[in-house]
């Protein structure tokens, strides 16, 4: 008897315990997801305002953990038009392309050749529920060089030309600028204390400053007549400029006028032409004064 009240004492207490483990293992897989369903984010360590020239290729960086078995989209928020689905692209335009990464974390939106009508916002977003997105800005910009001073500049023989070609707004990397005169490009080579011409050679160097936008500055010492000719600054990602540079010998009376004709300022040339206006209005006035009195006298 005693026996058999043990036995039933200890199966009871067996099946408390087996009872309390299932409920600890229940709660146990309830309370941790597998991986696999935990949500997609965003890398947020990404470029999101992007600025490039006309013509440069843009791509909009989009970094995703997590992505599991749901879709990348990239949307344009001007017309809310979407451009790609996954690797399928959904649009006619052809400059449009989406890149992926081999481990499907990276996605890119490529657009070839862009103009001003690319500019905007543009939107990465994934198909969760509710859907998750990512907000760029596209800046596309048409970049010109500049060369400060007159396009036609007189410099007399034996002096220094010193021409300044400056970029001052652009995409991260504003490139390289270069030098041309006529259809040749300008080279600096390195000089040597041997060379027989070095001093001919050391004439011309190229100084670049990046601290305030891109600066290239051309310096042609002891300046002679063949070093005349058409100088232009040919950036790689924008438009080029040039200036005509006259090496001239002493006083040159004619060249020197036109030099200074090309500093009147444009607020002289309005007051110039106002005054040939007014001096056409007056000199009219007193001719249809003088035929009134004309007629006048006839009529009586």
């Amino acid at each position: 008897m005693i026996f058999g009240y043990h036995l039933n004492i200890a199966l009871i207490y067996l099946i408390l315990l087996h009872s309390k483990m299932k409920e600890s293992l229940s709660y146990s897989s309830s309370t941790i997801e597998p991986a696999s369903y935990l949500a997609p984010y965003f890398d947020m360590d990404v470029h999101r305002n992007i600025t490039v020239t006309i013509g440069q290729t843009a791509f909009i960086h989009c970094r995703v953990e997590r992505l599991g078995d749901k879709d990348v989209s990239f949307i344009r928020k001007r017309d809310l038009h979407i451009l790609t689905t996954g690797t399928s692209t959904y649009t006619s335009d052809q400059r449009f392309q989406v890149l992926r990464s081999f481990d499907a974390n990276n996605w890119t939106l490529q657009i070839k050749y862009p103009t001003f009508r690319d500019s905007g916002n543009y939107e990465c977003q994934i198909n969760t529920e509710p859907k998750i997105s990512l907000s760029y800005s596209l800046n596309v910009v048409e970049l010109k060089a500049v060369i400060h001073g007159p396009s036609d500049l007189y410099v007399k023989s034996g002096s220094e030309i010193t021409l300044n070609c400056k970029l001052q707004q652009g995409p991260h990397d504003l490139g390289t600028i270069y030098w041309y005169k006529g259809s040749d490009i300008i080279q600096t080579v390195m000089i040597h204390e041997n060379d027989i011409n070095s001093d001919d050679l050391n004439r011309i160097s190229v100084d670049v400053d990046q601290t305030d936008g891109l600066k290239s500055s051309l310096r042609i010492q002891r300046a002679a007549q063949t070093d005349s000719g058409n100088y232009s600054c040919v950036p790689t990602i924008a438009k080029s400029a040039s200036v005509f540079v006259n090496v001239i010998s002493g006083e040159h009376p004619a060249a020197m006028q036109h030099n200074i004709a090309s500093y009147i300022s444009p607020i002289s040339s309005i007051f110039i032409m106002f005054s040939l206006f007014l001096l056409t209005f007056v000199l009219h006035h007193q001719q249809h004064s003088l035929c009134n009195v004309k007629v006048f006298n006839l009529i009586r």
